[in-house]
């Protein structure tokens, strides 16, 4: 996603993306430990997207 678009989001709205976004992370490393992952990028991504959720939601305070 874009910064752009988690900046229309509420504050309750961008907590639980951010919920689901560590829990696809934590899948994504625990998963992938024993088996090759088809998309290797995916956990870039997601943290990433972590990141600019976290700004979003410091910005505001």
């Amino acid at each position: 996603m874009k910064t752009k678009e988690f900046k229309n989001k509420s504050g309750s709205d961008l907590s639980k993306i951010l919920a689901e976004k560590r829990e696809a992370l934590r899948v994504f490393r625990f998963g992938g430990a024993g088996a090759k992952t088809k998309n290797v990028k995916e956990g870039n991504h997601l943290r990433k997207d972590i990141a600019r959720i976290l700004t979003i939601m410091n910005m505001s305070k």
